[in-house]
């Protein structure tokens, strides 16, 4: 487990907006191919990921698209990680599996709660129970997964309610998009900065 809690923050495009996200201090970055207004061309994603120093995983993001697609997009833009955000089934991980990327499950929260590993990834991403709204969800009624999982919470996190969503569910890891943009699709490096701020100012004991 890590000493402190693991921090991505997804959907960025711009060069300043890389650069303020490894300058607060992000673990990782994700990049996305979806179709999405956070999404980026393979271009842009070959010139952001070439920017990263080594210490900040660039993540391609992949919605309800094709093996094919995937693996070729991954290897184009250089991305170390792999995050699988639809309705992907085991299949798809197997086939991406041993190819040298970290795989990342993103799904919703449900009852039972999702475990990580159940379809061969190596992080769990567990979002709102309602996906994409941007809004917090009430995470101290759920059963969560458990202490010593390698999970990121997401769905609706903020620089102002980060730490208490911590201290209630005590994640691996903490995912973030709308949360820390001025409109819909535009980060803001403030906010990003904020954002890392908050979450390095719990005891970083999450998970353990």
């Amino acid at each position: 487990m890590p000493d402190q809690l693991f921090v991505k923050v997804c959907g960025l495009k711009t060069e300043r907006d890389v650069d303020a996200a490894v300058e607060a201090g992000v673990d990782a970055i994700g990049f996305v191919f979806a179709d999405s207004p956070r999404r980026v061309d393979v271009s842009t994603a070959i010139r952001l990921v070439r920017r990263l120093p080594p210490q900040v995983v660039p993540v391609g993001v992949f919605r309800n698209q094709s093996v094919t697609d995937v693996r070729s997009l991954a290897n184009l833009t250089g991305v170390r990680a792999v995050q699988l955000h639809g309705r992907e089934d085991r299949r798809h991980f197997t086939a991406l599996g041993g190819e040298g990327w970290t795989l990342i499950r993103g799904t919703h929260y449900r009852e039972p709660a999702p475990r990580c590993g159940q379809m061969g990834e190596d992080i769990l991403l567990l979002d709102a129970p309602t996906p994409g709204a941007g809004v917090p969800w009430n995470w101290t009624r759920k059963v969560l997964p458990p202490p010593g999982s390698t999970w990121l919470l997401a769905g609706g996190l903020t620089p102002d309610n980060v730490a208490d969503s911590i201290e209630a569910t005590r994640p691996w890891g903490v995912d973030v998009s709308s949360g820390i943009e001025s409109t819909r699709g535009v980060k803001d490096p403030h906010l990003i900065e904020k954002f890392v701020k908050a979450v390095r100012a719990t005891s970083g004991e999450g998970g353990t």
